[in-house]
């Protein structure tokens, strides 16, 4: 997947600026007091908490963007297939996604000495745990049963692929130099496709993952396209644009949405269709914030606002402050994730169509985004309506050797967005 497209967006996303900035929001942010909070697993409205549990090991509750984080190495999370699964360290535990219930807690067998996990992704069936680091000489991935914990398979990975689908039975894996679907009962493979360099980008949607491809001497010069491999069975499509000729898509792939996607080209995004490579609209000096399937829409950050724009038409369907792509980790019906900082942190969502907040929650101090950079996993993952914050309920003294203050009542708390 993808490699950042541009420094000040994955600096952005990695270090979690979750505060919206300008006059614009103020008066929408304070109006969000008239929120009815809501907890428990009756709750149905859009910032309720669900559920809180309290979290193993060793964390810190660090201030500004970092928030609730693990003492040493990161932490993963992701929910989906009915659960919601932490990792840290060398251990990952699961819990149900409705309930908070705990299902199970392993730690991981088998893997190089000193890596640590670095993703989570959940999907229906299976957990897929990426590990890295220590005498790693690259990413394992390791599929978990979701109802047990029990080690299913391990696999070898790209640095930055990993399981893009899996089940108790299967798993499809972005690896070194090729995508595969592997028996998880023998560890062989069902179907492969060479990707070439491992670095290349590549985005999920649906059952196709779209992959960037150089055509041409190296297998990483010459023309691009774009190849769609069915997660399925393997089949293949090259897509070039049409009418180019013997050219290829200019830039990089930033997004698919609904069937179509987006290049970042220079300062500038070209919109095509994915199955035919139709070109469908450009807009120079802006880029890809964030995309939004199912509502066929894309945040472009363009001069001072960020726009909205239908993905098929370019018609723009809403504006907001470009300070406002501070905090767009995630959306859902035009409305934002954003997160208030240290120890009165809230989540709320911030619509940016009529540009106030929608809902807020109550207290969540030191609120931790988790991200997974695939959009496979994270804090919030594809088909699930929580959001996974981890926080922190009570605050020691800094341990030895920190500047930080310890967590001494690590949560995970589940929010409905």
């Amino acid at each position: 997947m993808t490699r950042p497209r541009r420094p000040l967006v994955l600096a952005r996303r990695a270090l979690l600026v979750v505060v919206l900035i300008g006059a614009a929001v103020i008066p929408g942010r304070a109006s969000s007091g008239q929120v009815r909070h809501c907890t428990g697993l009756t709750c149905r409205t859009a910032g309720s908490i669900l559920w809180t549990r309290g979290l193993s090991g060793s964390w810190l509750a660090e201030t500004g963007e970092a928030g609730t984080v693990p003492s040493q190495a990161g932490a993963y999370a992701a929910s989906g297939g009915g659960i919601a699964a932490v990792g840290t360290g060398t251990t990952v535990t699961a819990f149900l996604e409705k309930s908070g219930k705990q299902l199970w807690q392993v730690s991981l067998r088998g893997i190089p000495p000193g890596s640590d996990i670095v993703g989570v992704r959940a999907f229906s069936g299976a957990v897929a745990v990426g590990v890295g680091g220590g005498q790693a000489t690259g990413r394992d991935e390791v599929i978990l049963s979701a109802k047990s914990g029990a080690e299913l398979r391990m696999y070898q990975a790209a640095a930055y692929g990993g399981a893009i689908e899996a089940s108790p039975v299967t798993a499809v894996i972005v690896g070194p130099h090729a995508v595969t679907d592997y028996s998880n009962a023998t560890g062989r493979a069902l179907w492969s496709r060479a990707v070439g360099p491992a670095e290349q980008t590549w985005r999920v949607a649906g059952q196709y993952i779209y992959i960037e491809a150089g055509i041409g001497p190296g297998n990483g010069a010459g023309v691009m396209v774009l190849r769609r491999i069915s997660l399925r069975n393997g089949a293949e499509r090259v897509v070039r644009p049409e009418g180019k000729g013997d050219g290829g898509f200019p830039g990089t792939l930033s997004a698919e949405v609904d069937g179509d996607v987006l290049f970042a080209a220079g300062n500038g995004v070209r919109a095509y269709n994915a199955t035919t490579g139709k070109f469908l609209w450009s807009r120079p000096s802006a880029y890809v914030e964030l995309a939004e399937s199912g509502q066929r829409t894309v945040y472009l950050a363009s001069g001072s606002q960020l726009i909205g724009v239908d993905v098929a038409t370019d018609q723009v369907v809403s504006r907001a402050p470009v300070s406002v792509a501070s905090s767009l980790y995630w959306v859902r019906g035009d409305v934002a994730l954003g997160l208030d900082q240290n120890g009165l942190g809230e989540a709320w969502g911030y619509n940016l169509s009529t540009r106030r907040v929608a809902w807020s929650t109550s207290s969540l101090p030191w609120p931790h985004y988790f991200v997974d950079l695939s959009g496979l996993g994270g804090s919030a993952s594809p088909g699930s309506d929580l959001v996974l914050l981890a926080t922190c309920a009570k605050v020691g003294p800094a341990p030895s050797g920190s500047s930080q203050p310890a967590c001494l009542q690590p949560e995970l708390a589940a929010v409905l967005a």
